[in-house]
């Protein structure tokens, strides 16, 4: 039973089945027992597949890794904080245009004459013609003082632009975190590649193991009948035993390549044998031409980076606006009481004007640093403009070389292929050397193995190309 499970379970590529035991010992009566017939073995191998069904065990699809990779992303939760923190920024600026409105009280007991004169004077009850009144010497006086106090700044420049600054700030957080998402989808995609590209060279090799150790079989049969010199077993097991490590590295390339992906998932969702492979339409249609060469200019890094240069020209606005004065209204309403029995009340309001006139040259210096800042901004606006150019053509182009790399290992792979079959059974006649026959295999497999590099890249190439025009990271969007 664990031999059926294993047949149906085994990795893609696994293509070598057991071979029956050369020469086998005659059974004894409890080993006759347990034969199992081929229909038994059918039923296993369904019960098996049933089992997985029921296990819920399903192969995972690009879509898959990409939206788990969207869900778990630490770099997207830090952008997501920071654009929270950014809208937050933003309510605090703008609740600097409405008033602020206070309540306070206060218990107050004093011997002091000026402060016994004023609440005495705020209760109503100051009587200068008693004869006992000695404004040198007050009796205690106490207070009980109920205000409410409203303050409001009615023109401050320094306030718009702060305002303006922290709109700009919270729109290229929002920008931020749609490259990261475009930089994101390209990873996990190029790493959902990577895993399959490692498996398909680990599939070339497995072949290659098989054949290398056929042209062993024939080659010690010749030998066996007279017909090959025991170099050739000699420098076929060579080939095998080199084989064998190729194979070894090759499979421990492709469970790197699962441990990357998973990494860059944020959640160990894909196992070797859970990975299902796309379709390969996109390998039928050569990239497509650069019809936009100014599509960079979408991409949300440039984006950001024209919002981080407004947002420092709103900054030398804001240092510009300590010369400018700033207008304020105000006003309070009190109530006042010795005893919290009887309460007068009176209010005050006014408007008042500031102007900075003499700072030690604070604001001066404030304006320079935000100018050399904008200057900065400006530089890196027209950097990453740059950058963003040259990552287009870049991408253009290595889409178009692994199109062509694609095509030429396309024509040569059936070629290499029936090169190393027709040499096989030459040997095998002994109508061809055993240094051709190797020669044949390595070509063959060195072949297969460009294809299966080829074709990934390729796949690969798209999705750096959709990433290099700003297309990713979007609802429904994905690398291929």
């Amino acid at each position: 039973m664990n031999n059926a499970f294993a047949h149906f379970t085994q990795q893609p590529g696994s293509a070598r089945m057991p071979r029956p035991t050369q020469n086998p010992q005659p059974q004894s009566k409890v080993g006759r027992t347990l034969r199992v017939s081929r229909p038994a073995l059918s039923i296993l191998g369904i019960g098996a597949i049933a089992f997985l069904v029921a296990s819920n065990v399903r192969a995972v699809t690009l879509d898959d890794a990409v939206a788990a990779a969207l869900e778990n992303s630490p770099t997207l939760q830090a952008a997501e904080a920071r654009i929270d923190s950014a809208q937050a920024m933003l309510q605090q600026a703008k609740s600097y245009y409405y008033p602020s409105i206070g309540l306070s009280a206060a218990y107050t007991r004093s011997d002091n004459p000026i402060q016994a004169f004023m609440m005495q004077l705020n209760q109503r009850q100051l009587n200068m013609a008693d004869p006992a009144f000695d404004p040198n010497d007050p009796d205690d006086a106490e207070n009980v003082r109920g205000s409410v106090g409203v303050q409001w700044r009615l023109f401050d420049r320094q306030r718009d632009a702060g305002r303006h600054m922290a709109r700009f700030g919270a729109a290229a957080g929002a920008q931020a975190l749609a490259a990261a998402r475009n930089q994101l989808v390209h990873e996990v995609t190029r790493g959902f590649y990577g895993v399959l590209q490692a498996q398909a060279f680990a599939e070339v090799q497995e072949k290659s193991v098989q054949s290398i150790a056929e042209s062993l079989r024939i080659a010690r049969e010749r030998f066996d009948a007279g017909s090959a010199v025991k170099t050739d077993v000699l420098n076929l097991e060579t080939q095998l035993a080199q084989a064998n490590e190729d194979l070894i590295r090759a499979r421990n390339g492709a469970q790197l390549a699962v441990a990357a992906l998973n990494a860059a998932i944020g959640d160990d969702l894909v196992a070797p044998d859970t990975i299902e492979t796309p379709a390969m339409a996109a390998l039928d249609a050569p990239p497509p031409k650069c019809t936009n060469p100014q599509a960079y200019e979408d991409r949300p890094e440039l984006r950001a980076a024209r919002l981080m240069r407004q947002v420092k020209e709103q900054d030398v606005r804001k240092a510009k606006g300590g010369y400018v004065p700033t207008v304020s209204a105000f006003g309070s309403y009190d109530l006042d009481s010795e005893d919290a029995s009887d309460f007068e009340d009176s209010y005050m309001a006014g408007v008042m004007a500031e102007i900075n006139v003499f700072d030690g040259a604070r604001t001066r210096a404030a304006v320079r640093a935000a100018r050399a800042d904008l200057a900065a901004a400006r530089a890196d606006e027209e950097q990453a403009r740059l950058n963003l150019k040259l990552d287009l053509q870049q991408a253009f182009l290595g889409a178009q070389e692994a199109w062509e790399r694609l095509e030429v290992v396309r024509k040569s792979l059936e070629t290499a292929e029936e090169a190393r079959r027709i040499v096989q059974e030459q040997y095998q006649l002994g109508a061809a050397d055993v240094s051709i026959l190797l020669q044949t295999q390595v070509g063959a497999t060195a072949m297969e193995t460009r294809a299966a590099a080829a074709r990934y890249d390729y796949l690969t190439a798209l999705s750096n190309l959709k990433r290099a025009k700003g297309e990713l990271g979007k609802t429904g969007d994905r690398g291929q």
